[in-house]
C-alpha cells in the first residue's frame, strides 16, 4: 500500500477522533448541567408559553432552598439581633394600619382592607418599629396625643403610629390628583389615560417634605433603617437621603413600573428617577418591573447601570434594584372551629343561594386595573358556549368602593351595575341570578369564609403589581380543594405556576377556562392546591421582609468595612440570603 492510499485512512481516523471527543465533551456539559439546574416547575395546559421557567421567589441569586426556611416573627427577631443589632425600624406609607372613626356607638377602630397593610403591619409589630402614615380618620386627632403618636395594636401594644396631617387641598392634589389620576394608571397601563396637573405635582412635593420632616422627627439615631411604601412617596428616599444621609433607605414600589416609552409620558419623569434613587435598596415585586426601572434610569439620566449587579450608579451613591416578592401572613396552624361544608352553608345562606349550585368568587377593591367587567364578560361567554350550567353556577363579586371621587370609578361602577344587569337578564331567571355584586368592604374574618366555601375563586387584573387575593384564597383553603383562576399579568402568576393561568383580555378563552376550572377532577384539584399552599406557605410576608433586611444588613457591613480602609465594588453582596439563615437557625 502506498503513502498516497494510506492518507485517506489517517484522515478518516483523525476525524473521527476528533469527534469522538467533542461528543464526550459535550456529553460531560450536558452532565454538569443537568446536575445544576433548578427544579422543574409543574405547567399546566393554561401555563402560557411566556410563562417564566422559576418561580420570581427563585431568582436574584437566591437559591430555590431558601423557599423552604422556616420564615416566622422569631426568624426576624433573630436577624434583626444579629444581623442588624440596635437597628431603628421606620416605615413610611399612605394608608395607615389602625384608622379611628366616629360612629354610631361613639369612636370605633378599624382596620383598613389594604394588601400594603396586611403584609406590613406583622412587620412592623415583630419589629417594634415606628409606623409612620396619614391620619384620614375622622376621630384619629382626638386618640393621638400632643406628638401625634398612638400605640397600637390597641390589645397588645407593640410599635407607635406617627399619624401625619394633610389639609383637604394637600390630600386631593396628592392622593387623589398626582397619585391616583397620574402615576396609577401610567403604571398599570390599564387604557385609562393618566392625568398630570402642575398643581397636583406641587401638592405631591409639598406632602414628601412633610412626610419627610416627619421621619427625621422619629428618627433617633443618624443610621435608621426606613421601609418608604409605594408610588405614593417617590420623591421620599432623596428628601430623606439629604437629611440622613447615613440611613439605609428601602423603598418598595407595590405597583407594575412600566416601560420607558410609557413611562416618558411623565412630565416630572426625571425628578422621580432621582428621588426613587436616593434609596440604597429599590424593590418591585417581579424582576420584569426591576428591569423596566432600570431601562427608564438608562434612558432618563446620566448614570451608570450595572445590569449582572442590579445596581444603578448615580449622584455618587449606589442603589441596589432588586424584586421582592410580597406575600401575606400565613394563617395560624389551629383546629377550627368549623368545617368547610358549614362555611358554606353560612355563606350559601347569607346570599339565599340554591345548595346545589357551584361558586365562583371575585374580591377586589373596585379598580379599573382588576379586571371585573373582563370576567362578567368572560362568563357572558361560558353561559352562551356551555348553556347546561345555567341555573348551575353563581359569580359572587365583592368589590369594596375606591376613590369614589374620581371620574373613572364612578363610570367604572356604573357600567359594572349595567352589566350585570344585562347578564342577569339574558340567563336568570325567578329565584336564580347568575351574577351577584356586592359593592361593600368586608372583613378578613368574613373573606376567609368566603374563599372556604368557594369551588373557584378568579383573579382576572388587567395588570397588578403582585396580587394578595390569590395568595388568600390559597392560604384559606385548609381542606386542600377549590380552584384559582388567575391572570397571566399579575405578579402572583410568577410564583403560582399551578393555578389556572388565563389572559384576561380574550373573553372566550377566560370562559373555557371557566369550564376547566368547574369540572377539574377533585384529585386534581388536591394536587394543585397542596403545591400552592406549599409555594404561599414558605414564601411568607415574613420571608419578604426578612430578604430586604438581610440585604440592608449586607449594605450596613460593607459601609462599615469601607469607613475602616477597605476596598470594594460598590455593589457587592457578602454572601446568599440563605446562608445567612443557615448560620441563624444553627
Amino acid at each position: 500500500m502506498t503513502p498516497d492510499s494510506l492518507f485517506p485512512a489517517a484522515l478518516h481516523w483523525t476525524i473521527l477522533a476528533a469527534s469522538l471527543i467533542v461528543s464526550l465533551v459535550a456529553l460531560a456539559c450536558v452532565i454538569v448541567l443537568l446536575r445544576r439546574r433548578a427544579p422543574v416547575p409543574t405547567f399546566t395546559a393554561s401555563t402560557p408559553d411566556a410563562a417564566p421557567i422559576l418561580r420570581e421567589g427563585e431568582k436574584n441569586g437566591r437559591s430555590p432552598d431558601e423557599a423552604f426556611m422556616q420564615w416566622s416573627p422569631d426568624m426576624l427577631r433573630q436577624i434583626l439581633a444579629s444581623e442588624l443589632p440596635n437597628t431603628e425600624l421606620i416605615v413610611v406609607s399612605n394608608r395607615e394600619p389602625y384608622v379611628h372613626e366616629h360612629g354610631a356607638d361613639g369612636i370605633e377602630l378599624k382596620v383598613p382592607a389594604s394588601g400594603l397593610v396586611s403584609a406590613l403591619e406583622p412587620i412592623t409589630r415583630t419589629c417594634a418599629g415606628t409606623w409612620i402614615a396619614h391620619g384620614g380618620g375622622s376621630a384619629d386627632r382626638e386618640t393621638s396625643d400632643r406628638n401625634d403618636h398612638v400605640m397600637v395594636p390597641p390589645d397588645a401594644p407593640a410599635y407607635t403610629l406617627r399619624r401625619v396631617w394633610l389639609s383637604e387641598e394637600e390630600y386631593k392634589g396628592y392622593y387623589l390628583g398626582f397619585a391616583n389620576e397620574g402615576l396609577w394608571p401610567l403604571c398599570h397601563i390599564a387604557f385609562t389615560r393618566p392625568q398630570f396637573r402642575a398643581a397636583d405635582w406641587e401638592c405631591y412635593q409639598a406632602v414628601n417634605r412633610k412626610f419627610a420632616d416627619a421621619v427625621v422627627e422619629e428618627a433617633k439615631t443618624k443610621r435608621p433603617i426606613v421601609l418608604v411604601q409605594d408610588y405614593h412617596f417617590a420623591l421620599l428616599p432623596r428628601l430623606i437621603r439629604e437629611r440622613l444621609p447615613d440611613a439605609i433607605i428601602i423603598t418598595f414600589w407595590h405597583i407594575p413600573w412600566p416601560n420607558s416609552e410609557v413611562f416618558s409620558v411623565c412630565p416630572w419623569r426625571e425628578q422621580i428617577l432621582d428621588g426613587l434613587l436616593g434609596s440604597s435598596i429599590l424593590g418591585f415585586h417581579i424582576q420584569l418591573h426591576c428591569n423596566n426601572f432600570v431601562e427608564s434610569v438608562d434612558r432618563f439620566l446620566e448614570s451608570r447601570v450595572d445590569r449582572e449587579g442590579a445596581a444603578i450608579s448615580y449622584g455618587g451613591r449606589t442603589t441596589l434594584v432588586h424584586s421582592y416578592p410580597i406575600s401575606i401572613e400565613w394563617p395560624e396552624e389551629r383546629v377550627r372551629s368549623e368545617t368547610v361544608a358549614q362555611a358554606r352553608r353560612r355563606i350559601f345562606k347569607r346570599y339565599d343561594l340554591s345548595p346545589d349550585v357551584k361558586l365562583a368568587v371575585g374580591v377586589e377593591r373596585l379598580d379599573y386595573t382588576k379586571g371585573i367587567l373582563d370576567r362578567f364578560h368572560a362568563l357572558d361567554e361560558f353561559f352562551h358556549q356551555h348553556s347546561d350550567w345555567i341555573g348551575r353556577l353563581v359569580f359572587l363579586q365583592i368589590a369594596a368602593p375606591s376613590r369614589g371621587t374620581l371620574p373613572a370609578y364612578q363610570a367604572l361602577y356604573q357600567e359594572c351595575l349595567d352589566l350585570v344587569a344585562e347578564i342577569n337578564e339574558r340567563y336568570g331567571s325567578d329565584g336564580y341570578q347568575p351574577i351577584v355584586l356586592v359593592p361593600e368592604h368586608h372583613d378578613h374574618e368574613e373573606l376567609a369564609d368566603l374563599f372556604r366555601a368557594a369551588d373557584v375563586c378568579v383573579v382576572s387584573s388587567l395588570h397588578d403589581g403582585m396580587n394578595l387575593v390569590a395568595k388568600e384564597f390559597v392560604a384559606a383553603r385548609d381542606d386542600e380543594a377549590g380552584v384559582l383562576v388567575l391572570s397571566a399579568f399579575a405578579g402572583a402568576s410568577r410564583e403560582l405556576l399551578e393555578a389556572l393561568i388565563v389572559n384576561p383580555f380574550d373573553a372566550t378563552g377566560m370562559g373555557e377556562v371557566f369550564f376547566q376550572a368547574l369540572t377539574m377532577p377533585v384529585e386534581e384539584q388536591t394536587m394543585r392546591m397542596r403545591r400552592l399552599r406549599e409555594v404561599v406557605r414558605s414564601n411568607n410576608v415574613y420571608r419578604w421582609a426578612g430578604s430586604m433586611l438581610l440585604d440592608a444588613a449586607r449594605l450596613r457591613q460593607r459601609e462599615q468595612f469601607r469607613d475602616l480602609g477597605g476596598s470594594s465594588a460598590p455593589w457587592a453582596v457578602s454572601r446568599p440570603v440563605e446562608e445567612n439563615v443557615i448560620r441563624l437557625r444553627a
